[in-house]
């Protein structure tokens, strides 16, 4: 008979915790390790915040779910992408332990960090190494006792790096998993590497940047008192339902829920004013939502930030008089109901701070430089929300609004390239600290832009942003230099929703081994990544680029083809300038010359040279 499915409340540090004879295992139709430094960034945001907040509960990471059919294999059905960047997690945290523990000096105040940061240690090996705690000792005397032993198999197809965990959780130390990991040809600096090992490397610095007693912190936080819930089940079938009811219905109340909930209880006899105003919130942002601009929760989160900022309630001055910046940012929740609970005394008031809030979005949606805000890091929203709040609705146009918003993505066309994450001083801080004059209408925009033009200058190069611009593979930037370029050109620019990234060298295809060879290129992997540059995507309509995607770029370009589908129908400036290329060919160099022009644009925008 079939067990039932089996679901455990459980800390992440047991439910990683394996016998020796048990494994975790990626089964082949799961996708490949996709998680870059963005989620991990939110990751470790999620765990400083609730070391913060001085909570004795502990933090929920989520449901994991099983299938155990297989006997001591445990399929990841859900929970694929966690349970790997959380071994890379503790890895880096068992090299910087090892690291700090002998550096510690011998005294009584130092007798008790010594020993959590040896116990921790030692957990840490029980997960990694699969040790008993006698087998401790002689594995830190003799490391060769920790390689091959199998925590998690990926045996996913699409993975094209399967071994890059297993030569990370091996290395003895940092610059070992360096040495040992796969480095992707042509690649410069962190562009070559896997995300495995750049999650890996963007954990380890964060550590690094702790003191002795924080690292003991954090480690004894992350393996006490963050959990997940583990459901097992014996049938892969049932496992599968289980994620897919999981994924759709079954939502637990959300903090807008709660709160909303304890104004309704503080309107007294305004409650039925209360209930117009809040039906009036939900409906705007019900409409804003469809567009992905912004929800219920984002609208309280962008208020608490301005709310913060006006009052200036992260700003803290030392006893020399010298100005520090606490990036530490409370849950909604506590926020609301603990630490300004005085907010949700008075409904009405502080709805119609929602309200202007989202009246505000409403006015600016359509503004094409904020739709090409939009399309960089959600943390870029909190900082124009509070710039926006200045204005009153009505008084809002596209002129008031450009140059902030040229700021914003100046800044954050850098962290879309860099890879330290938004939680770096040179993001969030910066960023915390210019809020206190991005809500003030006293502040001159002159000013601020001084603040982003000084910022910007001091802590990067163009050289080493150029580096990384020339090998960039994403999407973000070509909206950004679509932009820039219709501004070079003083035309309009705009894009719909149903905009395209057309590859002008297609990327797929019936015809791609014979673009590929007409282009140069023997290796497949150069192919794959030539065709991904920023010098081969522009923006086109959805019905032209299905129409002629996989078409020879003579074909695109042609003033006239079969249903007046080329290039010279688009509404792109770009698109529209191609059809007046000198060539009827677009090869490898065509793209790399291309490309270097566009990292140009894109770097004097961002420098405001």
């Amino acid at each position: 008979m079939a067990k039932n499915i089996e679901p455990n409340l459980k800390l992440i540090s047991d439910y990683l915790k394996l016998k020796k004879e048990e494994n975790f295992v990626i089964p082949e139709y799961q996708r490949a390790y996709s998680w870059e430094i963005e989620q991990c960034d939110k990751l470790w945001q999620d765990i400083e915040a609730f070391i913060s907040s001085d909570s004795t509960d502990p933090y929920f990471f989520g449901t994991i779910i099983i299938d155990c059919s297989d006997s001591n294999k445990y399929s990841l059905i859900d929970g694929q992408q966690r349970t790997t960047t959380f071994l890379l997690l503790l890895k880096a945290l068992l090299l910087r332990i090892n690291e700090t523990l002998p550096n510690i000096t011998e005294d009584d105040d130092s007798e008790a960090l010594k020993a959590g940061l040896k116990e921790r240690r030692n957990t840490i090996m029980t997960i990694l190494f699969k040790a008993e705690a006698e087998e401790i000792p002689s594995m830190l005397k003799d490391h060769s006792k920790t390689k091959n032993i199998l925590i998690l198999e990926n045996k996913s197809i699409n993975e094209l790096y399967p071994d890059e965990l297993k030569k990370i959780v091996e290395a003895i130390d940092f610059n070992g998993a360096e040495q040992t990991v796969y480095k992707m040809p042509r690649k410069q600096k962190d562009n070559k590497y896997t995300n495995y090992f750049k999650n890996f490397k963007f954990f380890y610095n964060k550590l690094k940047d702790k003191s002795d007693s924080q690292l003991n912190l954090f480690a004894k936080t992350f393996l006490s008192n963050c959990q997940i819930i583990e459901i097992r089940s014996w049938q892969i079938e049932q496992a599968i339902t289980m994620f897919n009811s999981l994924n759709s219905t079954g939502m637990p109340l959300t903090d807008s829920d709660i709160i909303s909930a304890q104004l309704y209880a503080n309107a007294g006899e305004n409650k039925l004013e209360f209930n117009k105003q809040w039906e009036e919130i939900k409906r705007l942002v019900g409409e804003l939502n469809t567009r992905k601009i912004i929800e219920i929760n984002s609208v309280l989160q962008q208020f608490m930030y301005i709310n913060r900022a006006l009052n200036k309630e992260y700003i803290k001055e030392k006893e020399d008089g010298s100005i520090t910046v606490d990036v530490t940012t409370p849950g909604l929740r506590r926020y609301y109901t603990d630490i300004k609970k005085d907010l949700l005394n008075k409904p009405l008031e502080l709805c119609n701070n929602f309200i202007k809030i989202v009246k505000s979005w409403d006015k600016v949606k359509d503004y094409p430089l904020v739709k090409l805000l939009l399309k960089f890091n959600e943390n870029i929203k909190l900082f124009f929300a509070g710039y926006l709040y200045r204005y009153e609705p009505d008084e809002i146009s596209k002129d008031s609004i450009s140059e902030i918003c040229e700021c914003l993505i100046r800044l954050f066309a850098i962290l879309e390239v860099d890879d330290i994450g938004y939680s770096s001083t040179k993001f969030k801080t910066f960023l915390f600290g210019e809020m206190i004059k991005l809500v003030n209408n006293k502040i001159d925009i002159k000013e601020i832009k001084k603040d982003f033009n000084e910022h910007i200058k001091n802590n990067w190069k163009a050289e080493s942003l150029k580096e990384t611009l020339l090998e960039y593979n994403k999407n973000i930037l070509v909206y950004l230099n679509e932009y820039l370029y219709a501004k070079n050109k003083n035309q309009e620019f705009d894009f719909s929703e149903n905009v395209n990234i057309e590859h002008i060298m297609p990327s797929s295809g019936k015809n791609i081994a014979i673009i590929q060879q007409d282009a140069g290129i023997k290796e497949l992997e150069e192919f794959i990544s030539i065709v991904n540059l920023l010098g081969n995507k522009i923006l086109l309509e959805e019905d032209i680029n299905k129409s002629i995607s996989n078409e020879w770029f003579k074909t695109k370009k042609q003033t006239s083809i079969k249903n007046k589908t080329g290039y010279k129908d688009s509404i792109y400036p770009i698109a529209q300038t191609l059809t007046e290329y000198p060539k009827d060919t677009w090869t490898k160099e065509d793209i790399v010359n291309t490309t270097e022009k566009i990292t140009e644009r894109i770097l004097k925008f961002i420098f405001n040279a």
